[in-house]
């Protein structure tokens, strides 16, 4: 939701920036590998037990992801290639952060609740996969309760409130859950319509 609802007022934001930083020689490639380290950084912070510290990597994880797009468009690079590698690191990023979180838990609490967060990364690649899919098919995909940014949202206040985690992760699976099931049946509709339209024609 907040992808489509904000991208486009959050891109006229850091346009200005985009081009600042073009200036100064910055690519959007580095911004993206510049993200991949402090995810890095954050799992290990979060395994650690340092969930606050672990908040404040997470954020500048964020930072380098926002703007990655807005140096390649004013440096007129923009690409397939780029487009790949940024997703690619966006996957690399969230299965980071969960495998961090569930280290965490591991060390913590013990038992099997460690699961969870890896059932949250579980569900959250079947929603990247199911886009991924439709739109190879030719079919429209995005949307959802749960998206990328909704996720970073609610995950940061469980990092910021060790005591909110738990309650969180669960509250992410049960909504990236739904996404999943939204997206099944909106590209399920879609093809139902191609099939009713070719049939019509027949």
């Amino acid at each position: 939701m907040l992808d489509g609802n904000f991208r486009n007022g959050v891109d006229r934001l850091v346009r200005p920036v985009g081009h600042l930083l073009v200036r100064l020689g910055v690519s959007a490639n580095f911004l993206t590998c510049v993200g991949l380290v402090m995810s890095v950084a954050a799992c290990l912070l979060i395994g650690n037990n340092r969930l606050q510290l672990g908040l404040v990597f997470l954020i500048l994880t964020a930072v380098p992801d926002l703007l990655d797009g807005a140096v390649a468009v004013a440096a007129g690079t923009t690409s397939k290639r780029g487009a790949f590698f940024d997703s690619t690191a966006d996957r690399i990023t969230d299965g980071l952060l969960l495998c961090g979180i569930a280290w965490h838990l591991a060390d913590t609490k013990g038992g099997t609740i460690m699961l969870l967060p890896m059932a949250v990364l579980a569900v959250t690649a079947l929603i990247s996969y199911e886009r991924a899919k439709a739109e190879l098919l030719g079919y429209e995909a995005k949307g959802g309760l749960m998206e990328r940014a909704e996720r970073m949202v609610v995950l940061g206040f469980g990092l910021c409130f060790d005591v909110l985690l738990v309650p969180v992760l669960w509250i992410m699976l049960v909504l990236t859950s739904l996404t999943a099931i939204q997206r099944f049946f909106k590209v399920w509709r879609q093809a139902s319509n191609d099939i009713s339209s070719h049939n019509n024609q027949s």
